[in-house]
């Protein structure tokens, strides 16, 4: 499937790639995380049978942050306050840039943010703060030789619960350069690229099971000798058992398309988008102005390519396409001068049914590459639609569902166009969608209330697109998911009501002087020459008298 919409550009490609994007981590020690729990792991830590204090447990917190400002000083690595909203990863890449450092932690950045923080009353009870409070976190950014740019940000106060970031692309670029691999880097994707396959070979190591030790290495390799360690000491972690488990937070999965010529890729994507919006929906487009400088023409072209470095930063409209697909987030933009992404997101692990132990990272892999692969299906199907010759006959006609007689289509009735337009937008769930979420998308389409389409009529609907094959149940399930043909023929059968059917006919009304548009675009020619060449046929027919 991943393929159809990269078989559609072919032809002006030089490769593609799959690739792990952003990995967020949480890690917490699970003891701590219960009030009898946390009361053990303090008389182990003491090595008596004691109560904390509420000035003991701050106090620990003080300790924390005056040992990072002594390590910081000694070893001359600089040590930011953040203001709140900040963007502190940002901020880190322009210090990379001017860091001699090659592996080790070169930035300390400090923000505060809401943590677990645990409370004791007088009588020595535990629970936690609420609401939760704001206190002071520090991410420590490091150069790991495996992985690149890592972030680990450590709360100050105990249980100490920890978030890790890491990036697949990171990880490829240190394993490809180790390798010996040829490739040409601008920010966060891989643009020139000798061999694409030992790269990509590269990047399915992260969708493998042996990701997670991997992952768990990394994380033991700096969590507790570069964060934890100004807390507790190597003594201390062992004699209270102090160890952190990992679980998954957020994900990022991409498939990567390289076009040789950036003007050809910026043509595609704005027509795709063009096509694509309606069907699917999409409330808003996001666009990121910059001073726009086509790749075609750039200084110093005839010089050689510098290899792994990026020579320039160019800045481009970036146009986001988002749509939300249930827990997920579906995206597909440009990226530097001639990369076109597609990326799916889960932002929120913890709610999807996989679980978020770091056990399941290659299931969840596994899933959003799924994802990525019917979102380009679902992109595919709609930058070629098709109407077949007798369709517009058969469509009105009625079909059989099994036992049952259901009726035919009208694609005059605005239900019908709303069913099929709901469907469009639902197509890239992967899971699937029920006669309830229908029925709940057909009426914010129509501005209906439950009593006018119900999750009943939705029902009906599904059975009537099943018997014309456009749609189909999903297992045993009450779940459905519209065919690819069905999705082609849904679109197509829209596209010419709205874009082909309606101006003609409003081309057939008497004719009024107008000058057009003033910058017309191609589709305005067209519609101007189609108004033109059937005035005729519509004076024939007796339509345009």
């Amino acid at each position: 499937m991943a393929e159809r919409l990269s078989a559609l550009y072919k032809d002006v490609l030089d490769g593609s790639y799959n690739c792990v994007d952003r990995i967020v981590l949480n890690g917490y020690h699970g003891m701590c995380h219960s009030g009898g729990g946390f009361r053990l792991w303090w008389q182990q830590l003491m090595g008596q049978d004691v109560i904390p204090t509420q000035a003991q447990l701050l106090r620990m917190a003080g300790h924390f942050s005056r040992r990072v400002q002594a390590y910081a000083k000694a070893h001359g690595i600089p040590v930011l306050h953040c203001d709140k909203g900040e963007e502190k990863h940002k901020l880190a890449e322009e210090y990379l840039e001017k860091t001699h450092i090659e592996h080790g932690v070169f930035l300390i950045l400090i923000g505060r943010a809401q943590a677990p923080v645990w409370k004791v009353s007088l009588g020595g009870h535990l629970e936690w703060k609420s609401p939760m409070p704001f206190v002071n976190h520090y991410s420590f950014h490091i150069l790991d030789r495996e992985w690149g740019h890592i972030t680990i940000k450590l709360s100050s106060h105990p249980p100490f619960p920890a978030q890790i970031i890491l990036n697949g692309h990171e990880y490829v670029e240190c394993q490809a350069r180790r390798a010996g691999l040829e490739f040409g880097k601008e920010g966060n994707c891989f643009t020139n690229i000798v061999d694409v396959a030992g790269l990509a070979q590269i990047a399915e190591t992260l969708s493998e099971p042996l990701a997670i030790g991997r992952l768990r290495q990394v994380c033991e390799r700096w969590i507790y000798s570069g964060c934890l360690c100004f807390a507790l000491n190597t003594e201390q972690r062992e004699r209270s058992g102090f160890r952190y488990e990992y679980s998954m937070y957020q994900m990022e999965y991409s498939r990567n398309l390289i076009f040789r010529q950036g003007s050809v890729m910026e043509e595609l994507f704005q027509a795709l988008i063009e096509r694509s919006r309606g069907p699917l929906d999409v409330k808003k487009i996001k666009t990121i102005l910059g001073h726009k400088r086509g790749p075609g023409k750039r200084v110093g072209r005839n010089k050689m390519t510098a290899w792994e470095v990026a020579v320039e930063r160019p800045e481009y409209d970036l146009t986001v396409f988002k749509v939300r697909c249930g827990l997920y987030t579906l995206k597909i933009y440009t990226k530097g001068e001639r990369v076109l992404r597609v990326e799916a997101i889960a932002p929120n692990v913890k709610r999807l049914q996989y679980g978020c132990v770091l056990d399941k990272f290659p299931v969840l892999v596994a899933r959003l590459q799924e994802l990525v692969e019917r979102f380009m299906e679902v992109l595919s199907c709609l930058d070629q639609c098709f109407v077949g010759a007798t369709l517009l006959e058969e469509l009105p006609r009625p079909t059989q569902v099994g036992q049952t007689r259901v009726g035919g289509m009208d694609m005059n009735r605005p239900r019908t166009r709303w069913v099929m337009e709901a469907v469009l937008s639902l197509a890239p769930c992967i899971e699937g969608f029920t006669a309830s979420q229908l029925a709940q998308r057909v009426q914010e389409l129509s501005q209906q209330s439950e009593d006018q389409y119900s999750s009943r009529q939705a029902a009906y609907d599904l059975k009537k697109l099943r018997g014309k094959q456009m749609a189909r149940r999903m297992g045993k399930s009450r779940r459905y998911e519209p065919l690819r043909e069905g999705i082609r023929t849904m679109a197509a059968l829209l596209v010419l009501r709205d874009k082909v059917l309606q101006p003609l006919l409003a081309a057939a009304q008497p004719a009024n002087l107008s000058y057009g548009p003033y910058n017309p675009t191609p589709i305005d020619r067209h519609y101007e020459t189609l108004r033109s060449g059937m005035q005729g046929v519509f004076h024939e027919l007796g339509i345009a008298a």
